[in-house]
């Protein structure tokens, strides 16, 4: 049986005015996550190094670390590099931007006064992302642990072939995890479901 994956998401918003962060409160908070503030880029790669997000909000002008130097930090380093990252600017920002925005790997760039809306269904689609890898991982880890329960029986009993065929679809798998989208997502739980259904057939041979 597969193990819940819970619905809360953590989000960070960051940005160096806190009316800014108070109004992104505002806009977030009918989503029921958790909002985790940052004031500069420097605080926001601390925080994302105590905790896993499902994306971040970040300020595109910032003193010190700007919004473009935290995002390039941000996809530097292994533990954050696939986190989501969406750039907030104001209406004067240069027109290149968006441009240096998608260049350093950010997922998507909104430009203030931004529609309410719009900024919750962006940030809902990379929440649903999120809890669709994490099952998929969760799922992966399952199958990982029932093959290593079953790993001496099975090998006594002698379907090393099949066993092999596994291993490789879970090595697949997890490849797939490290960088998967909502069309993959789905792929790759069919694929996990199969996997299941070979494992459990196993076993059953085996008591037989």
């Amino acid at each position: 049986m597969t193990a819940p994956v819970p619905d809360k998401c953590s989000i960070l918003l960051v940005d160096d005015m806190e009316e800014n962060l108070i109004a992104l409160e505002a806009v977030l908070g009918p989503l029921h996550q958790e909002l985790v503030r940052a004031s500069s880029g420097e605080e926001a790669l601390k925080a994302m190094l105590r905790q896993d997000f499902a994306v971040v909000l970040l300020d595109v002008l910032m003193p010190g670390m700007d919004g473009f130097e935290t995002a390039a930090n941000i996809k530097r380093l292994d533990q954050t590099k696939d986190v989501p990252i969406i750039l907030l600017t104001g209406t004067d920002a240069d027109t290149d931007y968006a441009y240096r925005g998608y260049a350093i790997g950010a997922a998507d760039f909104l430009t203030k006064p931004f529609d309410p809306w719009v900024l919750r269904t962006k940030v809902s689609v990379f929440l649903d992302l999120d809890r669709k890898n994490r099952q998929l991982a969760t799922q992966a880890e399952q199958l990982r642990r029932l093959l290593a329960a079953d790993r001496a029986p099975m090998e006594a009993a002698g379907p090393q072939e099949r066993l092999a065929e596994i291993a490789e679809e879970l090595a697949q798998i997890e490849l797939h995890l490290r960088d998967t989208d909502a069309t993959d997502a789905v792929a790759l739980a069919e694929r996990t479901a199969r996997l299941r259904r070979a494992v459990n057939s196993l076993r059953v041979r085996h008591a037989a």
